[in-house]
């Protein structure tokens, strides 16, 4: 009766381990670098899950979202929305220009101590271009609002 739990723990230790998910950067999409708040109404300020570098920024007021595709900082405009989120964004958005589109879905925390602004926790970046591969990164942030 011995040789089932051997036979058991031979299986185990034979079985290849599985590699944890990892994120990496998106070779599309590059960091966007340093940006102001906005004057008037809120900004998203998101960043790579994988790398922490700041590859987006979406506005409300302005209706935009920045993002830097091939090493080209560009603002594209909103075009869609569906669902709500706190402080005037939606839970996901499309935005067009440029020749391309994209989606930024997220989830948006306000939470006591945080004035003026709240956490976005998770959320996800999606870049399409007609004849090119997409891309979905995911993001993570913090919105910042003008007083």
């Amino acid at each position: 009766m011995m040789i089932a739990p051997l036979l058991a723990l031979a299986l185990q230790a034979a079985a290849p381990a599985v590699p944890p998910i990892v994120s990496a950067p998106s070779p599309l999409l590059g960091p966007i670098g340093q940006q102001a708040l906005p004057t008037k109404g809120c900004a998203a300020y998101l960043w790579s899950t994988a790398d922490r570098q700041l590859v987006a920024m979406a506005s409300v007021d302005r209706a935009t979202l920045r993002v830097s595709v091939g090493g080209k900082t560009i603002d594209l405009a909103r075009s869609a929305v569906s669902g709500t989120a706190p402080l005037g964004f939606a839970a996901s958005t499309e935005y067009r220009g440029e020749g391309m589109s994209a989606r930024l879905t997220m989830d948006v925390v306000q939470q006591e101590g945080l004035t003026a602004g709240a956490r976005v926790p998770s959320g996800a970046l999606q870049i399409d271009r007609p004849g090119a591969d997409g891309v979905v990164v995911p993001v993570a942030g913090l919105i910042g609002c003008a007083a």
